[in-house]
């Protein structure tokens, strides 16, 4: 390296840093009790050059901005409302130094100014002992600038009120504890746009930043924070400076995405606008960050009326009364006192040759984003200050030692209102949230800004879009920037590649259904009790059925059945009354008081079938009849294997009839087939008896209270008994079908077991082909049909005798039909 560019640099830094160099009076610098300090992007380097040899930066000859002058005097005339404050810092007078910051990193001259007591800097120095020259500093614009002075500002405790870094990094206490700021984080930031996209219904957007710290951080949280939200990042890509724009806008179209979120300063976005202007971008919505969201160069570009809405985000407006006439003043003094010509200011390393030739109103129409962010920090501090030092409404105790780290404290513990707005800090010193949102005009004749929404978090969390501002408001809907497109309702979504928010739809089947706020990802399940039909959003409760014994059906049953109970005791009584008589001798004397003792309780089981069902009815309402009636069915069988045997099987095989009258053969057979019923009834009933069930799957929008059969072969044994007895019973009628008429019931009983056995399949035949909770009605009618058929083909024509045909019940007419018989035998 040439040796005289070594020694221009050293004398440059040394001259300016820590000699007590005498500089003019200017806009820079300003003498008073205390000091602030102050860093303001008067100008910018658009164009970072790669160093080859050690040097000072020159910021006079980089890009003169009015932004950043303007902040600069904000500054100053929140300097001067305070030394002008009869109740903020009384008979106390603030003093600033400001710098010029236009480079990312090489502007550590002012830093070290800043840390240096009389010109030196000592590290090893206790902070107890060591003096800044500034007790607070402000600045400067932009995260990456504020990550690079960072461990210096932090070495010596000053307290560091930020007005334009936003990057969340610097929340983090431990590695900067001195960091507030007056201006939202990036984290809030981003939260800020999440709502915007909520807002609007959007998932499918793309991310575009620079190659900086503001915007690598933005990315991080945007990823961190649409986790789980829905949106989809399609596509995010970090700039150069130089960077292929044009590649990047073709990237976006490809992929179909209509909403862009430009999280970058205003050098990156008017890159990325401008090269949608020359692409012919059209018809998209742009979301831009706090840092551009108030450009007012890029407003009034040639074309940006074509690329679409552009949504900004910005802090809420706080005026600033009395800044219009500060710099209308400072503006005039200046000329009176420099004549018609203004003079640049100038002090070491800082010259501003641009400023003296911006107008007021340039100054005042300029960016307002960040003036109040400005204003409130230099209020911070003076707050902070006014309680160090003690003051009441009259004095401060200026003869207190003032160190900075003893305004830290309590600029973390401030809280009053300025301007209408409530200044507090939380734990990690970033401020109360009061954001507006932006709709940006671009006509062609007069472009313009309007606030269209508004993101408070003091004192509650509020988000609204006024939608009746948007452009879309008349006959045109909502961009659309979803990868799919919504499904239906009562469809659920099923994942299609990469990202979540891709998706085809699926229709819920039948007892599910889909409810997006829950997982629109999911067709859940009807509960047990609940149905609902193919593509449901919502369950209905199902309609619990059973026989209740309110029903008409079910009385009918009933009724008929107290009749039955009732005929059949009045029956029991008619043969008890004429017990000794040839019609009920016939009929089978003691045998006729079991069969109409089983019948009648054959009868009760048809009282369980109504009712909420339980383990007890679904046992009982087939075990009393079941086992009473094949009683029944044995007595029906003997009685007419008896009339044969008297009448036909006597004279052929007397031995085998005399034994059968010796022991009582008939009363053997009932208990023999009785027992063994019994024990297969009990059997049924304890190894797999019927079961009280919720049958949930017949019918959609019914549960129905049934009993549920387990076992089919213990129900087939019980059965096969009855049936095969039925079958005896009736072969033994119809080989009987010829004998005297007094004593024929080969007629009747064929009848009543015909009737049995049709009613049974009947019963049988509906049971397994329908599904209802009148199928047990039906059950209940077999069994009653089965009572009623014996008792009106074998008991009814014998009371009818009793009761109408007294001459027909002597021994007389019995005695005449057989000898009748007889002959009739023996003439064949």
């Amino acid at each position: 390296m040439p040796p005289n560019h070594i020694y221009s640099f050293l004398l440059g830094f040394i001259n300016c840093v820590f000699l007590n160099v005498s500089c003019l009076s200017s806009e820079f610098s300003l003498d008073g009790d205390y000091l602030l300090g102050g860093l303001f992007p008067v100008h910018e380097v658009v164009l970072a050059k790669p160093m080859f040899f050690p040097e000072a930066i020159q910021c006079k000859w980089q890009t003169f901005t009015k932004s950043g002058y303007q902040m600069f005097q904000v500054m100053r005339f929140a300097v001067e409302q305070i030394n002008n404050s009869t109740t903020l810092l009384p008979n106390v007078s603030l003093g600033y130094e400001v710098f010029d910051h236009c480079s990312d990193t090489k502007n550590f001259p002012s830093v070290f100014s800043f840390i240096s007591q009389n010109g030196s800097i000592n590290p090893q120095e206790k902070l107890n002992s060591h003096q800044t020259k500034v007790i607070a500093l402000t600045g400067p614009y932009g995260s990456t600038r504020a990550l690079t002075i960072a461990p210096l500002v932090t070495m010596d405790y000053i307290p560091w009120v930020q007005y334009g870094a936003t990057t969340s990094v610097l929340s983090d206490k431990l590695h900067y504890p001195t960091f507030i700021r007056t201006i939202p984080s990036n984290k809030d930031l981003v939260q800020m746009i999440i709502h915007i996209i909520q807002w609007f219904g959007w998932n499918w957007v793309a991310f575009i930043g620079g190659a900086d710290n503001y915007s690598e951080d933005g990315l991080n949280l945007f990823y961190k924070y649409t986790k789980n939200t829905g949106i989809c990042l399609a596509y995010q890509e970090l700039l150069k400076i130089q960077g292929n724009y044009n590649q990047t806008l073709k990237n976006i179209n490809m992929l179909n995405i209509n909403v862009i979120v430009v999280f970058t300063v205003p050098l990156y976005a008017g890159s990325i606008l401008k090269a949608a202007i020359a692409n012919n971008i059209r018809g998209k919505v742009w979301i831009s960050s706090q840092a551009w969201a108030m450009d007012q160069q890029l407003l009034i570009e040639p074309g940006i009326e074509k690329v679409g809405t552009i949504i900004g985000i910005t802090e809420r407006f706080m005026s600033l009364p009395g800044f219009d006439q500060f710099i209308y003043k400072m503006k005039a003094t200046n000329k009176h006192n420099n004549g018609d010509v203004e003079v640049p200011n100038k002090i070491c390393n800082q010259e501003c040759r641009e400023g003296a030739f911006v107008s007021a109103v340039d100054i005042i129409n300029e960016n307002p984003t960040f003036s109040f962010a400005i204003y409130a920090a230099i209020y911070s501090i003076a707050h902070a200050l006014h309680t160090v030092l003690q003051c009441n409404m009259n004095e401060c105790r200026k003869n207190l030692a003032v160190k900075p780290y003893m305004l830290l404290g309590e600029l973390k513990k401030l809280n009053f209102p300025l301007n209408g707005r409530q200044v507090k800090y939380d734990v990690n010193g970033n401020p109360t949230i009061s954001y507006s949102v932006a709709l940006w005009h671009t006509e062609t004749n007069h472009s313009w800004i309007e606030m269209v929404g508004t993101y408070d978090t003091y004192p509650d969390t509020i988000f609204t879009i006024n939608n009746t501002l948007m452009p879309w408001r008349n006959n045109t809907s909502v961009p659309f920037s979803n990868c799919s497109v919504e499904c239906m309702e009562g469809y659920s979504r099923e994942h299609e590649g990469l990202h979540s928010c891709c998706f085809r739809c699926k229709k819920c089947p039948q007892n599910t259904y889909v409810d997006y706020y829950r997982d629109p990802y999911t067709c859940f399940p009807c509960a047990e009790s609940e149905w609902s039909d193919e593509g449901s959003t919502t369950c209905k409760t199902r309609a619990v059925v059973y026989l209740h014994f309110t029903e008409i059906p079910s009385i009918l049953v009933i009724l008929s059945t107290v009749c039955l109970i009732a005929l059949l005791i009045f029956i029991f009584c008619l043969f008890a009354y004429n017990y000794n008589t040839p019609v009920v001798r016939s009929a089978g004397g003691n045998m006729c008081f079991l069969m109409l003792a089983c019948l009648t309780m054959s009868s009760i089981s048809v009282f369980f079938f109504f009712g909420q069902p339980t383990s007890v009815h679904c046992v009982l309402r087939n075990f009393i009849f079941t086992f009473f009636f094949t009683i029944c069915l044995s007595c029906l069988t003997v009685r007419s294997f008896q009339i044969v045997c008297v009448f036909k099987m006597a004279a052929e095989f007397p031995k085998l009839h005399s034994l059968w009258v010796k022991h009582n053969g008939q009363w053997l057979f009932i208990m023999s087939s009785s027992f063994i019923h019994f024990i297969s009834c009990v059997l049924w009933a304890t190894v797999s008896p019927d079961d009280p069930v919720r049958d949930s799957i017949t019918f959609n929008d019914q549960i129905m209270l049934i009993c549920e059969r387990r076992n089919t072969v213990t129900i087939s044994i019980v059965l096969f008994i009855s049936w095969f007895l039925g079958f005896l019973c009736i072969s033994f009628s119809y080989m009987g079908r010829d004998l005297p008429k007094s004593y024929n019931e080969a007629k009747s009983i064929t009848f009543s077991l015909l009737m049995y056995y049709l009613s049974w399949i009947i019963y049988f035949t509906i049971y397994l082909s329908f599904k209802s909770k009148y199928v047990l009605l039906l059950n209940a009618l077999a069994q009653i049909s089965s009572i009623y058929g014996i008792l009106f083909s074998y008991f009814i024509p014998k009371s009818y005798i009793m009761l109408f045909q007294p001459k027909k019940n002597t021994a007389a007419y019995f005695q005449t039909t057989i000898q009748n018989y007889t002959q009739t035998i023996s003439r064949s």
